[in-house]
């Protein structure tokens, strides 16, 4: 059996074995030094020139200048999102809400760490990303990743650091890197979150005026500039800050950009289903001769006229010329007509309107097209507070129609995080969730994974719940966020919230209620009997308003399990050394699940065989078992299952006897299995 590495991928030598299987020749190696033997240690790296050359149509001769966004410790960024590292997820089912049933998930811990463990799991599954990150205002906090240093000098230096060693700190513009601290933050959170979006998936950026210039920058480089979608205009308040010294900031942005132009589908602004009428005729079109067919219907004021060849029908810049007689009796035209007009459709396209009753003469000679398929419209890049309908309502109210009811602002945020946890001044800055929700509702399609790195108060989780809801989708929302330290001066504090987490984890569990009672439909848990409702049009039949809390926390394993020739034989014999004495067998299970990029909301089914534990995960796709002295008759039972995969603890085999039997019983019952140990 395979040992499994139990660690993140290390993205850098991934990225180099692709470049040197494709170029081959720009594969240099340099000798750094000689081992204790006189054998020669060889670096192996890419020649950049020679790479380049390798793709460019002319000669590279040197290092010529060229347009690029730069600033201090890029490199080291990018070092920051490819670098390994060695720690895993835990879950926490006191905290969770309906841990065995729900696929959603709630994870705390430093987002980038996060993202890193996620990247096995949910490469390209992610069809939508919408954060919220620090906008560098110079009073925000913000991540700092250089784990060189000392906790002390953390300490000295930084605003907080939490018990995981994360690490947060103010960055004020009268620093010297305040633009370069905030680009280091962000820019590898967004290449890893790249390689989560599917093929057709969006990411959505909310951000103002301090860094929107640098960010539409790094997401040109990360997402490349034709994945840019749009740069929305978000109205945020509805009263401005008067006393402020140059102008008055009413709006923010939402930066947009797709994972594959090719296959992003667009931003849905509205869906019409109500009949409708077209014009057939646009004055920018081609000049032409078009014939409609006999039996035409009519809505002239008269049953019964006629029209002579050579009239002209002209309403400001729109005309059209009969060149045959109109002639219409009872209301329908009584032979074909040729009509000389800018024609919008063909032909063909005439003969099917008109063979399925859907072309007609309009009360001044005109020809028009009934519409009763979906039409769809795409969204506005002005979010406005209010809508086309003149309504601003609080919250959201789904509606096909995103014009309507307008987008929500600050002040609607603080409100219904004020009705919903019955407490003022909890969360600053938050978003309405009309606003995510409507982002959400523009994505075409309803069954989605949607990710929030920089989940905050759980607007977005808020938002997919209440969109599930309204139109009976089944998205999954995963939520991350470092549990920062609530401020023990404000109001959060004093209610009780130590951390931004337990606030959002609140907020989620008080909004699937609410949700759950004002839509009536069937959640997982409420048992509440589904009714009508005019503002939920597609309700749920069964709304997932769980969450699964895993946090992250260092390896399962301790150094000996990856670093066995650096421990002396007297350890090594303790076969149980190799994980940590706090760990339990799910601890172990979701490391597994993240190192053989399993789902982490899988349905997990434990039982007893032959007295040990046996976990059973998304239908026999995992099995696994950590319990010591696992006999034949497990490892039996388990092979008859046919498992995809199979793993346990390296110690775990009661004797030699079964050690011996192993691979016969698999060979025997699953020769397809993986099997590995830990």
């Amino acid at each position: 059996m395979d040992k499994m590495k139990m660690q993140s991928k290390d993205r850098t030598q991934e990225n180099y074995e692709k470049l040197a299987a494709l170029f081959p020749n720009a594969v240099t190696e340099t000798i750094t030094g000689y081992d204790e033997n006189g054998k020669a240690i060889i670096e192996r790296a890419i020649d950049k020139d020679v790479l380049q050359q390798e793709i460019s149509a002319v000669v590279v001769e040197g290092r010529d200048e060229r347009y690029q966004f730069t600033w201090p410790d890029k490199k080291k960024s990018i070092l920051a999102a490819n670098a390994p590292i060695r720690k895993t997820l835990r879950p926490c089912r006191e905290e969770s809400v309906d841990f065995d049933n729900t696929e959603n998930l709630y994870i705390e811990g430093d987002n980038l760490d996060v993202l890193k463990l996620l990247q096995e799991t949910y490469l390209g599954k992610v069809k939508m990303i919408y954060i919220d990150p620090p906008y560098n205002t110079g009073s925000d906090f913000v991540y700092n990743d250089n784990f060189k240093e000392s906790v002390d000098e953390y300490i000295e230096n930084s605003g907080q650091i939490d018990d995981d060693g994360n690490h947060l700190f103010q960055n004020t513009e009268s620093n010297g890197r305040f633009h370069t601290d905030w680009l280091n933050m962000l820019y590898p959170r967004l290449k890893i979150a790249r390689d989560l979006l599917s093929d057709d998936g969006v990411i959505f950026i909310s951000i103002n005026d301090y860094e929107a210039e640098n960010l539409k920058k790094i997401c040109d480089e990360v997402f490349g500039s034709k994945s840019f979608v749009a740069q929305l205009v978000w109205e945020k308040k509805k009263k401005g800050a008067f006393l402020s010294k140059h102008y008055i900031n009413m709006k923010e942005y939402v930066l947009v950009f797709c994972k594959s132009n090719n296959c992003f589908e667009g931003l849905v602004g509205e869906v019409n289903t109500d009949q409708e009428t077209y014009p057939c005729i646009k004055t920018t079109n081609a000049r032409g001769i078009r014939t409609i067919k006999k039996g035409t219907p009519s809505k002239y004021k008269e049953k019964d006229y006629t029209i002579s060849a050579g009239t002209r029908i002209s309403s400001g810049n729109m005309e059209l010329i009969y060149l045959d007689d109109l002639e219409v009796v009872d209301g329908v035209l009584v032979r074909d007509v040729r009509v000389d007009s800018n024609w919008i459709y063909s032909q063909k396209a005439l003969d099917n309107y008109s063979a399925e009753g859907l072309l007609y003469i309009t009360q001044d000679n005109y020809v028009r097209r009934i519409v009763n398929e979906k039409r769809v419209k795409m969204l506005k890049d002005l979010l406005q507070r209010i809508g086309a309908d003149g309504e601003s309502l609080s919250e959201f109210t789904y509606d096909y129609n995103l014009n309507n009811g307008g987008w929500g602002t600050n002040e609607d945020a603080n409100d219904e995080l004020h009705k919903l946890l019955g407490q003022q001044y909890l969360f600053d800055f938050s978003k309405p969730s009309r606003l995510i929700g409507k982002l959400a509702q523009s994505i075409v399609g309803n069954d989605y994974y949607c990710l929030d790195f920089f989940s905050g108060s759980a607007t977005t989780a808020h938002a997919v719940m209440y969109l599930n809801a309204s139109d009976g989708g089944n998205r999954k929302f995963i939520m991350v966020q470092l549990p920062e330290l609530c401020d023990e001066k404000k109001e959060a504090y004093k209610a009780g919230y130590k951390n931004i987490c337990e606030i959002g984890k609140e907020r989620i569990r008080r909004a699937g209620k609410k949700i759950t009672e004002e839509s009536g439909v069937l959640s997982v848990e409420s048992g509440v009997e589904k009714t009508n409702s005019s503002t939920f049009q597609s309700p749920n039949s069964k709304l997932d308003i769980g969450f699964r809390v895993l946090k992250l926390d260092s390896t399962n394993m301790k150094d000996v399990y990856y670093n066995p020739h650096d421990v002396q034989m007297s350890i090594l014999d303790d076969l149980e050394s190799n994980i940590k004495e706090d760990r339990t067998p799910e601890d172990l299970l979701f490391q597994v699940m993240l190192d053989l990029g399993v789902l982490l909301s899988s349905k997990i089914e434990e039982s007893t065989i032959a007295g040990k534990k046996v976990f059973n995960v998304a239908d026999n796709f995992l099995i696994a078992c950590f319990d010591e002295n696992v006999s034949d008759e497990t490892i039996t039972a388990v092979a008859k299952l046919q498992p995809a995969y199979f793993v346990m603890r390296d110690s775990s085999m009661k004797n030699d006897s079964v050690a011996t039997n192993f691979d016969q019983i698999f060979a025997t019952y699953s020769p397809d299995t993986v099997r590995k140990v830990i």
